[in-house]
């Protein structure tokens, strides 16, 4: 193991590490997100080309949807880093009676997501790596086509958040055991030794989206439809490697961080520059990742609003190790001016 990826445990258990902070940034391959080998290569030569310190594997964003039996057009993108939808899994909340648990090494989606870490893994043994994986609750929204976040106008449901969540609360809560099965069984794979079948990987990228944002779920609805299949998944990440890493993310404005804290995880990212967001010096006895907004990373972004972004957030963490990354995925594509100053202001070369 080298000196980077120990850094990256020492400073995920708030170990003694020997630097201040390790430097990674992450962004969708557009062009390169389907196919094991295709997306294990563009995503080791991303990491290689700005050497990141650690990685947090970015898969394409609906591969969930995608293994319940959501359709998209992969040649198609709609202006953003979602392909085209031509169909979804949940239209109604009759669909929720469907939506049962996958073997992940049954399911063409989740077995290629399994072979493409194991590659990234063995490509990039010198550092952590981290994959990531939605919260039950994120994936249920998904297949319906319902928007993660509050506000966001890209989805096109045919049902509503209320009628498919609250109206029917033992369909979509059995939906949400399934899923949470299925994404347990997943993630214990990934952080499973080669040894024993799994994909090697250091620990878990766990976003739990939006579903924090601006209480989009008040925090008993979280209680009830997000925190208990939540659990499930977290706890057989812990189980199958006692030593894998959480990185709980929680993502855009109001997203409450303080819900998520004794999750079990290691490490918390929200975006300090969001509104309602504590400041990432907030002392919530977790390694936190902070760093310059990724709003500053579009390709006309502003590279001294990174540079600023920087200094201000290691001046806000002298004396604690942190991880040093965008507040989220970087645009597609990205400054290259941005990330070069990212990269550049890593300490452990």
């Amino acid at each position: 193991m080298s000196d980077r990826r120990e850094e990256f445990h020492a400073i995920a258990r708030d170990g003694k590490a020997t630097v201040p902070y390790l430097v990674s940034a992450w962004q969708h391959l557009v062009g390169h997100e389907y196919g094991a080998a295709d997306f294990a290569a563009a995503t080791i030569g991303f990491v290689k080309q700005w050497d990141w310190d650690w990685v947090k594997i970015n898969p394409r964003a609906i591969y969930y949807s995608e293994a319940w039996g959501s359709r998209y057009d992969p040649s198609e993108y709609d202006g953003f880093v979602i392909p085209r939808k031509i169909s979804s899994a949940v239209t109604s909340p009759d669909d929720l009676h469907a939506i049962t648990r996958l073997d992940p090494h049954e399911n063409r989606q989740l077995s290629e997501q399994l072979e493409a870490a194991a590659a990234i893994r063995d490509g990039l043994d010198d550092r952590a790596v981290l994959d990531t994986v939605f919260s039950p609750l994120s994936v249920l929204l998904q297949l319906a086509d319902l928007p993660l976040y509050p506000g966001d106008t890209y989805a096109r449901p045919s049902v509503t958040r209320d009628d498919l969540v609250f109206e029917h609360p033992e369909d979509a809560k059995r939906a949400l055991h399934n899923i949470a099965d299925t994404l347990a069984d997943y993630a214990a794979t990934l952080v499973s030794p080669r040894s024993e079948g799994g994909a090697g990987l250091d620990g878990i990228f766990y976003a739990v989206t939006g579903t924090a944002s601006q209480e989009y779920f008040n925090a008993s609805q979280y209680a009830e439809f997000g925190e208990p299949y939540d659990r499930v998944v977290l706890d057989a990440i812990a189980k199958a490697n006692p030593d894998a890493e959480i990185l709980l993310h929680t993502c855009r404005d109001h997203s409450h961080p303080e819900w998520f804290v004794n999750f079990g995880e290691q490490i918390l990212q929200w975006d300090q520059y969001q509104q309602g967001n504590p400041q990432i010096d907030t002392d919530f006895s977790t390694v936190p990742v902070g760093g310059p907004s990724s709003d500053d990373f579009v390709v006309d972004g502003s590279a001294e609003a990174v540079s600023r972004d920087i200094r201000e957030t290691v001046r806000r963490h002298r004396g604690s190790a942190f991880l040093l990354a965008p507040s989220c995925t970087v645009p597609t594509p990205a400054s290259e001016e941005s990330l070069t100053i990212l990269s550049q202001a890593k300490v452990a070369n």
